[in-house]
């Protein structure tokens, strides 16, 4: 079995992983990706824009109380 490693933009990268996933004869696919890391990185960024929509007073938030009480349950 041979091996490639290629390089490509940003921009190019997923297009690119479909592409490769599509071919029958591709048998294993590593990337550098690390879906963990970026699923972290995706709730910090969600959470930080409740943050910003809550200081402008454009969402409701529970208490800290309340939260407590709805994990206990």
């Amino acid at each position: 079995m041979r091996q490639v490693t290629i390089y490509t933009t940003d921009k190019e990268y997923n297009h690119f992983v479909q592409l490769v996933k599509s071919l029958a004869y591709v048998k294993k696919i590593e990337t550098d990706e690390n879906p963990d890391k970026q699923e972290a990185i995706d709730n910090i960024t969600a959470g930080l824009k409740e943050v910003n929509l809550f200081k402008k007073g454009k969402l409701k938030t529970t208490s800290a109380a309340d939260f407590l009480n709805e994990l206990s349950n």
